[in-house]
């Protein structure tokens, strides 16, 4: 008689383990991950320890190069930044594209903004022209929504005046 108990339960249970579960928004990882053409923004995330934090709770804006950004850096700069003695350089280089907070693109339209970076310096962003820029940068997507802030992506990466 237990085995039939155990049965019936298993054929109740059963059903409500293969529901699926409601859909969750996606953290800024995630949709960085998600996108597709983040690969070596994400890996460099993850080399410099900061992924918990970018899936933290935020708000974050986040400057997103694309890989061909990186691409473009001078040849073996992201393997050197990678390597584990330059971890502070490479937080320094990724924590300078992270501004506390949401700021979508409406904000620096016709203006131009100076924000306070993660990385302690400001960024310039420039809406006056044809198009938005963050220190020359040129925004190609704005306002990429993630649970835990937005993403604009950028065609370059930027580096702290320091660098």
């Amino acid at each position: 008689m237990k085995s039939l108990k155990l049965v019936r339960a298993t054929a109740i249970a059963l059903p409500l383990a293969l529901m699926p579960l409601a859909a969750q928004a996606d953290d800024i990882v995630d949709t960085a991950v998600g996108a597709g053409t983040f690969t070596t923004l994400v890996a460099a995330v993850q080399a410099a320890g900061l992924e918990e934090t970018l899936r933290g709770e935020g708000p974050f804006t986040v400057f997103a190069p694309t890989d061909d950004a990186f691409a473009a850096l001078p040849e073996g700069t992201v393997e050197s930044l990678l390597e584990p003695e330059n971890q502070d350089q490479l937080v320094a280089v990724l924590t300078y594209h992270v501004v506390p907070g949401e700021v979508m693109a409406a904000d620096a339209a016709g203006a131009t903004v100076e924000l306070a970076t993660v990385e302690g310096s400001n960024v310039t962003v420039d809406g006056t022209g044809d198009g938005v820029t963050v220190n020359g940068a040129n925004v190609v997507a704005a306002d990429v929504a993630a649970d835990n802030g937005v993403i604009h992506v950028i065609d370059a990466v930027i580096l702290p005046p320091d660098m």
